[in-house]
């Protein structure tokens, strides 16, 4: 199956990092002016920054870079507005928006990226920004999963993308993402 367009933009950034301090990498700088041009909303203080969570930042900018910016919620940087993008799933497939609980099940704090595989042990392979304060392919745990949205050019995806492929992993999943 082909590569996903959106998927080829973000596998593009893996390994940027977070910038300690004052100074902030221009790259998630860009992704946050792209991801509210995209919802047609002003880019606030608080979203002109690497140090405030920015993996709603991240899949919003992708989004946006790959055209697919109506997909976006207008309170994107919160993780869970994700759950309302896009076409919901009853399960993972390739490329997919994912949305994680952080803290607690029913608290406000989450975690959001795209599913591209699971590992051997089972565990969702999510591309996502700040993830260990980059972007990265991290393993998560499946019992944090709160919701799969397709934002994708189709309603929904071809169905060889729910085929994960395998991906090597050290099985360390994830845990905090702030």
């Amino acid at each position: 199956m082909n590569e996903l367009n959106w998927i080829k933009i973000a596998r593009g950034y893996l390994g940027i990092r977070e910038i300690k301090g004052a100074k902030h990498n221009p790259i998630v700088l860009e992704l946050w002016r792209a991801a509210f041009a995209a919802t047609g909303q002003r880019q606030v203080g608080a979203f002109q920054n690497d140090e405030t969570a920015w993996c709603g930042g991240f899949v919003g900018g992708v989004l946006a870079k790959a055209g697919l910016g109506r997909h976006i919620p207008k309170s994107f940087p919160m993780a869970r507005a994700w759950l309302t993008a896009g076409t919901k799933l009853n399960n993972p497939a390739y490329g997919c928006v994912v949305v994680f609980w952080r803290g607690s099940r029913t608290g406000s704090s989450g975690h959001v990226g795209f599913v591209v595989g699971h590992d051997s042990r089972g565990n969702l392979m999510v591309l996502g920004g700040n993830q260990s304060d980059q972007v990265s392919i991290a393993p998560f745990d499946k019992s944090r999963v709160l919701g799969y949205r397709w934002c994708g050019t189709q309603e929904l995806p071809a169905t060889g993308r729910f085929a994960l492929p395998v991906l090597k992993s050290n099985g360390k999943v994830s845990t905090n993402e702030a």
